[in-house]
C-alpha cells in the first residue's frame, strides 16, 4: 500500500462509467453505501452483486459496438482502488447520470465514461460536470472532443510542427478522386477508439482496396473516414501522467508485430487487440520498457509531451506513436481516456507501462485522482513528489 500525504483526506468520489452491454446482461454493478474511511485511510469494499437481468437481454452479435466501454472487472478494479482511501459512489453514464450527479454532488468524479451517441460523446459527462461545477479527473470537454476527431487533433499537431502522418478525410466515396496521400494507406473511422473499425484489411495498397475499405466504413459507421499514410517503422504507445510542466512519461511500450499470426498486416488491428490476444491465451505482443536507444526515447518523450501540451490534456493520456522508414517517430493519435484493464494478461498498455514504472494498478488509479484533486485545488501538494516517490 502506498503512503499518501497526511492532508490527502478521504473524499466523496463518484466513479462514472459505461459497462459493456453484452456483459451487462449477466453482471450488474450495484452500489452499497459502505462504511466511512477509517483513521488509517482504508474502507471496506462495497458490495457487488451478480444477477441475471432478463429485461436487458438483447441479441448482440459479435461486433465492436461496445469495444470502448469497460467490463465489470475493470469498473470493479477502479472502484476498489479508489475505495482504499475514499467513499465511492457508482454512477452509470446513461440518461439518468445528470440527475444522479446533481443529487449526490460528490467532491470529485473519477471519469472513465466513453459515451455512446454523437461525435462528442466522450465530452458529455465532463460537460455535465462543468455545468454542475463538480471537479473531475482527466481532460475537459473540448480536448476530449478534439482528440476523438482524429483529423482535428492531427491538424493541431501539424500546426505546431509535431510530426504526424499525412492524411485525408473522406465524407463520400467520390472524395477519393481528389486526395493526394501516398500508398500504402491506413483506413479508419474518424471518430472511434479502441481499434474500432481498424481491421487487418484496413491497410490498403491500391485504389481497389482503398475504395473497398472506405465504402465499408461509410456504410457501417455512418461517419467520415480518415485515410492516413502508413508508416512502416516501429510502433509504440506512451503513457503520460501529470499537468503543466510536471509531466511523467512512464516506460514506453513497443508493439511487436512479429508475434502476430503469420501473414497478417503489421498493424494493431481490432483482431490483434480483441480476438488474437486474449487473457486466456495472451500474445507476447508488447515489450516494456521498449528496447530503444536513449536518443529515440528522448525524441518520443519530447513529441509526446508537446502533443499533450498543445492539445491541453490533463492528468493522463495514452499517445500512440509510429516511426517512418527512417526511424523518425510520428504521433498517430491521443487517447485522453485510456484503457485501464486491470488483469496483466489482458495486455492493457497504460497499466502495463505503469507497472514497469513502479505503479501497481491501485497506485495508478489513486495517482490520477490525486493529480486531478491537486489541479482543482482540493489539495495543496506537489503531484510530482507523489508520483515519483
Amino acid at each position: 500500500m502506498i503512503n499518501l500525504p497526511a492532508h490527502f483526506s478521504p473524499m466523496r468520489v463518484a466513479l462514472v462509467y459505461n459497462q459493456k452491454k453484452e456483459e451487462a446482461t449477466q453482471q450488474v454493478l450495484t452500489d452499497d453505501a459502505g462504511e466511512p474511511p477509517s483513521s488509517q485511510g482504508k474502507v471496506p469494499l462495497h458490495s457487488f452483486h451478480l444477477q441475471k437481468n432478463l429485461t436487458e437481454q438483447k441479441t448482440n452479435k459479435l461486433s465492436d459496438m461496445y469495444a470502448e466501454w469497460d467490463t465489470f472487472e475493470t469498473i470493479d478494479a477502479v472502484r476498489a482502488a479508489l475505495a482504499e482511501f475514499h467513499h465511492v459512489t457508482l454512477i452509470e453514464a446513461d440518461e439518468n447520470a445528470y440527475g444522479k450527479l446533481q443529487s449526490h454532488r460528490p467532491d470529485i468524479v473519477f471519469n472513465i465514461a466513453e459515451g455512446f451517441n454523437g461525435v462528442s460523446r466522450e465530452a458529455q459527462i465532463p460537460a455535465m460536470l462543468e455545468m454542475l461545477n463538480i471537479p473531475y479527473t482527466g481532460s475537459d470537454p473540448l480536448t476530449l472532443a478534439v482528440c476523438l476527431d482524429k483529423s482535428r487533433a492531427k491538424e493541431i499537431l501539424s500546426y505546431h510542427r509535431i510530426p504526424t502522418p499525412n492524411f485525408a478525410v473522406i465524407n463520400d466515396i467520390r472524395d477519393l478522386r481528389n486526395i493526394s496521400v501516398v500508398f500504402p494507406l491506413i483506413v479508419k473511422p474518424l471518430h472511434e477508439g479502441s481499434s474500432k473499425g481498424i481491421y487487418n484489411s484496413s491497410l490498403a495498397r491500391d485504389n481497389k482496396e482503398l475504395e473497398r475499405e472506405v465504402d465499408d466504413i461509410l456504410e457501417r459507421y455512418h461517419e467520415p473516414v480518415l485515410v492516413e499514410e502508413y508508416l512502416d517503422g516501429r510502433e509504440f504507445t506512451v503513457a503520460v501522467l501529470g499537468n503543466g510542466r510536471d509531466l511523467t512519461v512512464l516506460p514506453i511500450v513497443e508493439i511487436k508485430f512479429d508475434t502476430l499470426p503469420q501473414g497478417v498486416n503489421p498493424i494493431y488491428s481490432y483482431e490483434a487487440k480483441w480476438i488474437w490476444d486474449r487473457s486466456d491465451a495472451p500474445l507476447d505482443i508488447f515489450a516494456c520498457p521498449a528496447n530503444i536507444s536513449l536518443e529515440l526515447r528522448n525524441e518520443i518523450e519530447s513529441i509526446c509531451k508537446k502533443a499533450f501540451d498543445v492539445l491541453r490534456c490533463r492528468d493522463w493520456c495514452r499517445i500512440d506513436v509510429r516511426s517512418d522508414s527512417k526511424g523518425r517517430p510520428h504521433i498517430i493519435e491521443l487517447n485522453p481516456l485510456p484503457g485501464i484493464l486491470p488483469n496483466p494478461q489482458d495486455n492493457s498498455c497504460f497499466p502495463k507501462a505503469a507497472r514497469a514504472g513502479g505503479f501497481p494498478y491501485n497506485k495508478l488509479i489513486q495517482s490520477v485522482l490525486f493529480l486531478a484533486a491537486q489541479r482543482c485545488g482540493l489539495i495543496v501538494s506537489s503531484p510530482t513528489n507523489y508520483i515519483k516517490n
